[in-house]
């Protein structure tokens, strides 16, 4: 074995980059043993891979540099251990951020391939198989000459205060057919399309039908809807739920957004 090593042979050994090396060696992290005055070169002795393994592996584990220097400096098991509790907590909460970015998208996905292969034109009964989750937002309080929009955006305010998560796709929930009908661009609560929800959406079957729009313009679907269920001896029960497969993230014009409505239903 050397006595010494290049910067260049010390990376190969340490499976540190020298780049890397030299850099720490900039800020005072961790310096070569040896330097050559004439040639400026730096050498490494074979002792230093354990505080170099020790260096690296908190880089790893992404410690700030600043730690690192602080706890080569001074360290105990103690404090070691209290470091290592804090990097714990915040990994954890890192890996609660990236499973609901995880689950956000894996939402979106699943709306947006549903919204692509479904005929829009039709109208028909559909079987549910499992329960839907979602989270419900209040109930909605409306005034004279009040859409969604008031409502919605005074929630959103909130939506923090609340916990509410709003990346997730939020859709509306009318008490019955008749609230739907009576005022489509009004609905008595929403939800957001959360998979930690409770259940909102029993298994069973469901009057579907789609139409393309902006937010609450749902053209005469609901009329449709209603002579779909009388003339194929249908009963409607239960509330009504709105679902946008397809909307502003993937059409710049919103006459392209494309809505779903279901209903529970049973044979008359």
């Amino acid at each position: 074995m050397k006595d010494l090593y290049s910067v260049n042979e010390f990376a190969k050994m340490s499976d540190v980059e020298a780049s890397t090396l030299r850099y720490w060696d900039d800020i005072g992290l961790f310096s070569p043993i040896k330097r050559d005055p004439q040639t400026n070169y730096r050498y490494y002795s074979l002792a230093q891979i354990t505080t170099l393994n020790f260096i690296a592996m908190l880089s790893d584990l992404g410690f700030p540099l600043k730690t690192i220097a602080e706890l080569r400096k001074n360290r105990d098991p103690e404090s070691f251990l209290r470091i290592l509790e804090d990097k714990e907590r915040e990994m954890d909460m890192e890996l609660r951020r990236l499973r609901e970015r995880s689950s956000i998208i894996h939402t979106k996905q699943l709306l947006i391939r549903y919204g692509l292969r479904i005929d829009e034109n039709e109208i028909s009964v559909m079987h549910r198989d499992s329960d839907w989750r979602a989270i419900l937002w209040p109930r909605n309080v409306y005034q004279d000459g009040d859409t969604f929009i008031e409502p919605l955006t005074a929630f959103v305010n909130q939506a923090k205060t609340n916990r509410i998560n709003l990346d997730f796709p939020v859709g509306g929930k009318y008490d019955s057919m008749e609230s739907f009908l009576l005022a489509p661009d009004r609905p008595d609560c929403f939800f957001s399309i959360d998979p930690t929800g409770t259940s909102i959406r029993k298994k069973g079957d469901y009057l579907v039908g789609f139409t393309r729009g902006y937010y609450g313009n749902l053209g005469d679907l609901p009329e449709r809807m209603v002579a779909y269920a009388e003339e194929n001896s249908i009963k409607i029960s239960g509330p009504v739920y709105l679902t946008y497969l397809l909307d502003e993230a993937c059409f710049q014009d919103p006459d392209h957004y494309l809505a779903q409505v279901m209903v529970a239903v049973s044979k008359r």
